[in-house]
């Protein structure tokens, strides 16, 4: 039995501290899934409490079968998704928006890398983060995208293609 297994039957049990255990387990990389996303860190950061508070709000609702990874990765997803839409709707300049940076890691590397993920098409670029960024599992990329497992391992292996073209001729994406 897994820890979050653990987590569900205490929290059936009414334990509320379980609750907490649970988001302490997940908040680090749903807040790094978010940084991807979002602008600056305070709107990744705000993104990632939002996606909590849906999951939490909507808990009654979820039974859970061992998918609380996948089924938090598509609640952060859709919160991002509509923070991005809110900031298109939004007057809000540039110079807000790139306050600080969004990433800790600022080795030249890591942010070529970055820069190369960000050149493939959107629907690539999500699978590449959660496979290498998030280390999900194939099966659960599959959950959160809602998209059958060999259109993901397709597109995995396309978005690998193109970055290895990338990076052994020094071409754009």
């Amino acid at each position: 039995m897994t820890r979050e297994d653990q987590l569900f039957k205490a929290l059936e049990k009414g334990d509320s501290s379980a609750l907490d255990e649970l988001i302490g387990l997940y908040y680090p990389e749903i807040l790094r899934y978010c940084l991807w996303h979002a602008p600056n860190r305070s709107l990744a950061e705000d993104a990632a409490q939002e996606t909590f508070l849906k999951a939490i709000r909507y808990f009654d609702r979820y039974n859970h079968r061992g998918k609380w990874r996948p089924f938090l990765y598509r609640v952060a997803a859709n919160t991002c998704i509509d923070m991005q839409r809110k900031m298109r709707n939004t007057d809000i300049s540039i110079e807000e928006l790139v306050t600080e940076p969004a990433y800790d890691d600022q080795s030249m590397e890591a942010a070529e890398l970055r820069q190369m993920v960000r050149g493939l098409p959107s629907n690539l670029q999500e699978i590449v983060l959660l496979r290498f960024g998030q280390d999900m599992t194939l099966r659960e990329i599959a959950q959160v995208l809602d998209l059958p497992m060999r259109t993901v391992q397709s597109r995995l292996r396309s978005a690998l293609k193109q970055l290895k073209k990338h990076f052994t001729e020094g071409g754009s994406l």
